[in-house]
């Protein structure tokens, strides 16, 4: 493949098609519908659909056929179905996904969730980084392997529309479009990233989860504090009882044998590789108030914590009014949406039954505890690396980045990766893409960072061009 012409193809739809249209698409409030119960009748993940179809449509890719997929009451998928230019080495599949996280308050002024900004390199709003960018990437990087005179196999790019709500729907479009996959032996996966902006990360795993909204009830309305306490238990001092079931309030570990497994020791020599390519990245990715420490000096400690460690995150709350509204009662109800983090390999419905039966089980006052919005998905750990794969990345890390790639376990979940390792064990993944710790995903003020988007990119036309061709 001649790679100045392969470069040249990416950073000329980056520029002239790629930045214009992601910026609209941005601008389109695609909540994911476990944050958007009317996503059919409002219609924003349609659109988002739409655009992305309209844009896919217009590749200059001969042969190629883009379509949407719907079944019953599930999320829209969008296909590219792109056919090979050479021998057929299975099908490459490559994921992205469309829907999109909340907004949430406290974008910095001048940026907001739905209003594009291209500034210092970088482009703000949700969806941009996380991961909006993945289908124009992958068409793009086919685009560029035949402008570079190079060869791909089949190449399907499948965009979903619930990977913010774990995926629901996604093993039933599996299963639906099992035949027209056929053998996937590539995966690409554009939405995760690294540790810095020098360099291709390779994603070498990735946290399950659980959730779920526990409810602690004691009364069956509220009651003047001063004439209640001492008589009627606190349903949060209940509720903080039935934690410290579940995780240390010292240390923040989890002490639940379900959610913990042994971690590999090609993990653990991993990690500390990637501590020194990058040294200080998480003890620095973080915007710590005041005198706040992380929860250990060592970064091999902290890298193992976010990828191979269960852990437990309070994200959100219901039942309290805000302060300047709170009058002197004792309330009848506290709710708390808890986030388990699992490692890779952890049986997440053992997790669950685990967690369950510790909340559950001899309540303290015999106060009634309810579970709502009950969710789990598995981790993922990726197989070896083929020879072929090895060398393309050696190769790609030189010609694209001029650095060494490096791996990274990430502490997210991708439910996806979990499903297609079971449908297709003999595959090969390259779960990479453009983000950065900083990036923001989730969070106010989320930015893409533009140019390694291209890069990443680039390197996924030169991935394509080695799958082809090896052998």
């Amino acid at each position: 493949m001649d790679t100045t012409a392969a470069q040249q193809t990416v950073r000329r739809l980056w520029e002239a098609e790629i930045l214009p249209s992601l910026s609209d698409f941005i601008a389109i409030p695609a909540l994911s519908p476990h944050f958007d119960a009317d996503w059919a009748a409002n219609g924003q993940l349609d659109a988002a659909v739409e655009h992305l179809r309209g844009w896919l449509s217009a590749r200059d890719i001969p042969d190629a056929r883009v379509d949407v997929v719907r079944l019953p009451g599930r999320t829209p998928v969008l296909l590219l179905d792109v056919p090979a230019t050479g021998a057929d080495k299975g099908t490459v599949l490559l994921y992205g996904h469309l829907d999109k996280q909340p907004p949430v308050g406290g974008w910095a002024d001048g940026l907001g969730p739905w209003s594009p900004v291209l500034r210092d390199g970088k482009l703000y709003g949700r969806g941009s980084a996380d991961d909006g960018y993945a289908g124009y990437a992958a068409a793009a990087a086919i685009e560029a392997v035949r402008a570079g005179g190079g060869a791909h196999s089949r190449c399907v790019v499948l965009l979903e529309t619930g990977e913010e709500s774990g995926s629901p729907d996604l093993p039933f479009y599996l299963d639906h479009l099992r035949e027209q996959l056929g053998e996937v032996s590539l995966v690409i996966c554009l939405d995760s990233g690294g540790n810095d902006y020098e360099r291709l990360w390779l994603t070498t795993s990735l946290r399950g989860l659980v959730s779920m909204d526990i409810t602690v009830r004691v009364l069956r309305s509220g009651q003047h504090s001063g004439l209640a306490s001492g008589v009627v238990p606190s349903s949060f001092r209940v509720l903080r009882r039935l934690l410290d079931r579940i995780e240390d309030a010292e240390t923040g570990e989890i002490v639940v044998k379900e959610l913990h497994v042994d971690i590999p020791d090609d993990r653990i020599a991993e990690a500390a590789t990637s501590v020194a390519a990058a040294p200080g990245t998480f003890r620095g990715a973080f915007p710590l108030a005041g005198d706040t420490r992380p929860v250990d000096q060592d970064e091999l400690e902290l890298v193992l914590n976010n990828s191979w460690r269960p852990t437990l995150s309070v994200i959100g709350a219901s039942g309290f009014p805000e302060p300047v509204d709170a009058g002197n009662v004792l309330r009848p109800f506290t709710t708390l949406t808890l986030s388990f983090r699992l490692p890779p390999t952890a049986d997440s419905a053992a997790a669950f039954a685990a967690v369950r039966d510790a909340l559950t089980a001899d309540v303290p006052y015999g106060a009634t505890v309810e579970l709502d919005r009950v969710e789990n998905a598995d981790g993922w750990n990726a197989p070896a690396l083929a020879p072929w794969l090895r060398t393309a990345l050696d190769e790609v890390s030189e010609i694209v980045f001029d650095n060494p790639w490096g791996t990274v376990g990430l502490g997210g979940s991708i439910p996806f990766m979990g499903l297609l390792a079971e449908r297709y064990p003999d595959a090969q993944f390259v779960i990479t893409g453009a983000l950065g710790s900083d990036s923001n995903a989730h969070v106010p003020n989320e930015w893409l960072h533009v140019k390694q988007a291209e890069r990443v990119t680039e390197a996924v036309a030169h991935l394509l061009d080695a799958h082809a061709s090896h052998g």
